[in-house]
């Protein structure tokens, strides 16, 4: 491991859907003259971004199919189906992929669910991105599953959505290359693990040494026998 001396700064990367406000707070308040700067980057851009030294750590997708980067998985992220306001599904509080057989199910390059079979009808043609897709649900030409996080991303007043079941999950973790486990990737690896200020593997200062008490002193002169 190397020293913190040799990262005066803390970059950490995140991918669409992720909100790490709250990391950020904790670390300003724990570490103010360490100023950590956000880079974004797209899911599938994470691990090469990560490997050529672009920030120092970063939320990404699972599966991280890199043996250079260690991970820690923080959280699984329910599925929704994005639909105009006005579709049937809207009707329902929870849709069933079996739901969606007769609809047209966009699949963007960009997908975060790694679907081994896709449900519906598939288009002609697959969206670039998570965002193309989206519009083409607001022009009534298809219907979307997506994690919830990438749902509000890209959320609309024409558009809505619902808990989508039998549908895969994505996971969010925190991932780093193996080889530089800073002093600075522990200390933000304790704080996503909510580790506390002083707890053992925290990169704070121990609290001081309570000094030990003196023994108290002995009189000098002599005991006086017993009666």
């Amino acid at each position: 491991m190397t020293g913190s001396e040799a990262t005066p700064s803390f970059r950490l990367a995140y991918v669409p859907g992720v909100t790490p406000t709250k990391w950020v707070r904790i670390w300003n308040e724990r570490l103010p003259d360490v100023p950590l700067s956000l880079v974004a980057v797209p899911a599938a851009e994470a691990p090469d971004l990560l490997l050529a030294g672009g920030a120092d750590a970063g939320f990404v997708r699972l599966p991280v199919d890199r043996p250079e980067l260690s991970a820690i998985p923080l959280y699984t992220e329910a599925t929704v189906v994005v639909i105009p306001k006005d579709h049937l599904v809207a009707a329902v509080d929870e849709v069933s992929v079996g739901d969606l057989a007769d609809e047209l199910v966009l699949h963007p390059l960009d997908d975060a669910l790694g679907w081994e079979q896709l449900p519906g009808r598939p288009a002609i043609e697959r969206p670039a991105t998570t965002a193309d897709a989206i519009e083409l649900v607001a022009a009534g030409v298809g219907v979307l599953a997506v994690p919830q996080s990438l749902a509000r991303l890209h959320h609309r007043k024409d558009l809505t959505y619902r808990p989508l079941s039998g549908a895969p999950e994505s996971r969010i973790a925190l991932s780093w290359p193996q080889d530089r486990t800073t002093d600075r990737v522990e200390d933000f690896i304790g704080i996503v693990r909510g580790r506390t200020v002083n707890s053992t593997r925290g990169r704070s200062t121990p609290p001081a040494e309570k000094p030990k008490r003196k023994a108290p002193e002995t009189g000098g002169g002599r005991r006086k026998p017993a009666a």
